[in-house]
């Protein structure tokens, strides 16, 4: 191969490698992979993700631009605590947004969307059973936004899933509360309830519902982990 076209392939590799890398990282903290004050060194991430040092360094620098990740420190990044502030902003746009892609969701549901669903939520089940509460919140994207991509509008997707980025690290203080109450799991099945019955309505409810639930919980827990700092 040729001296230019081997520089060229580079040049193209890099750019993708460090996009794939921002965006598995992105997807990684609206799962709740990462917790908040986690530390995001570069060497950590690049183990994690799999890959050298700069695509990982790309990545903490974008997301800590997006106000993702914050510093600590002069050279420490980690994962930022939400206020109770920030958490009932985030509740308000996602109830908005999410219920409105619900609601529009119900245009392009057919059955084989209904039993992937099932399929997600028996996985869902089955980590709650065991206490796999990450496996619980990776499952649990895979259902909302298997909903909310039948929305058809992927502008108001990127604005959900700008949401999810900042409360995602935090989903952990919903546990293990909120698996032993089941909320998520009741509204997930009126969400399936409400999809086979093409019913919108009911639809954005039960979302709506899984939102605000998560919220009074989430607020809880944020509560007392103030209440111990103080």
């Amino acid at each position: 191969m040729p001296p230019d076209a081997t520089s060229d392939t580079k040049t193209v590799q890099a750019p993708r490698l460090g996009e794939a890398a921002y965006d598995e990282l992105k997807d990684r903290l609206t799962r709740g992979a990462y917790q908040p004050g986690d530390k995001m060194t570069v060497r950590s991430v690049a183990e994690s993700l799999g890959v050298s040092s700069t695509p990982a360094r790309d990545a903490i620098n974008r997301l800590s631009a997006e106000g993702a990740l914050v510093y600590a420190g002069p050279k420490t990044v980690i994962v930022p605590f939400l206020t109770e502030e920030d958490l009932r902003e985030v509740t308000l746009i996602r109830v908005a947004l999410e219920g409105l892609a619900a609601e529009q969701a119900i245009h392009n549901c057919g059955p084989d969307h209904i039993e992937a669903l099932l399929k997600i939520q028996g996985k869902i089940n089955e980590s709650l059973e065991n206490k796999a509460y990450g496996e619980a919140l990776w499952h649990n994207k895979e259902f909302h936004f298997l909903v909310y991509r039948l929305s058809a509008l992927p502008h108001l997707i990127s604005l959900i899933e700008a949401q999810w980025l900042r409360v995602g690290p935090s989903f952990y203080g919903l546990y293990p509360e909120f698996a032993e109450a089941r909320h998520g799991v009741r509204n997930h099945q009126m969400a399936v309830e409400a999809l086979q019955d093409r019913d919108g309505t009911a639809l954005r409810a039960a979302f709506e519902n899984d939102i605000r639930d998560g919220y009074r919980r989430l607020r809880s827990s944020l509560r007392e982990r103030a209440r111990i700092s103080a």
